[in-house]
């Protein structure tokens, strides 16, 4: 009995110290697809606000060539009130996508048109200063090397951050090219680090997407939220 209750304790002072290192959300990123000419890209992220509870979705539709939201690309909702028991916040993100059917339409988003992977982090810390990693299309040959770059400057809430990466790409010919992915004039208030996610490819093969975890900082602690990077080969 007294070794049960030990455990029972241990357990405990864990779970107290990993709620309060943690006292944040986590979003959950959503691949939206692409259109059929891989022009344009959508993808959502939806969670539950902490501590209010309150479910929140956002859903991004971006075009492909200049890296940048089409107009009126940019959509949000947040529920008033808490969510109920065994929920997650999905339905706010569903009702989302319902009420701007007509924005995703005009865009030719096709929810079946999700992208491809080729590569997929299985690492929960950010992605080290000047780390590269490697990842191939078979379908086209091409091979890649991406090497993420950030900037950060200040610490918790006065943290401002911005970050780019170096792409190279090399041919099934031989021949190689390097591309620059992302704005590093723009700073983000309150980022803490950034993290390769995933990288999609569409299915025409020329539409390159990369998923960027960001840890981005709380009244006490951290919360995860996403975006992306798109480039057009």
């Amino acid at each position: 009995m007294q070794s049960k209750k030990t455990f029972l304790s241990i357990f405990l002072i864990l779970f107290i110290c990993v709620s309060f290192s943690w006292a944040g959300d986590s979003a959950v990123f959503v691949d939206l697809g692409f259109s059929p000419d891989g022009r344009t890209y959508m993808f959502g992220q939806y969670g539950v606000l902490s501590p209010s509870l309150q479910p929140w979705a956002r859903a991004f539709i971006v075009d492909m060539q200049s890296n940048d939201f089409v107009t009126n690309g940019r959509l949000s909702n947040t529920q008033n009130t808490p969510i109920r028991a065994g929920q997650d916040g999905s339905g706010i993100l569903y009702q989302l996508l319902a009420d701007n059917a007509s924005l995703i339409n005009r865009h030719r988003i096709n929810f079946q048109n999700q992208g491809q992977p080729l590569y997929i982090s299985r690492d929960e810390a950010p992605s080290v200063y000047g780390e590269v990693i490697d990842f191939r299309d078979f379908n086209s040959g091409r091979s890649y090397a991406a090497q993420l770059i950030p900037t950060i400057s200040g610490s918790g809430m006065t943290a401002k951050s911005s970050f780019y990466i170096n792409l190279d790409v090399r041919y099934t010919n031989g021949t190689a090219r390097r591309f620059i992915v992302g704005t590093p004039s723009v700073h983000r208030d309150r980022i803490l680090s950034y993290n390769i996610k995933k990288v999609l490819i569409d299915s025409t093969g020329t539409s390159l997407i990369f998923v960027i975890e960001m840890k981005e900082a709380a009244e006490s602690g951290h919360n995860i939220r996403y975006m992306v990077e798109a480039i057009k080969l």
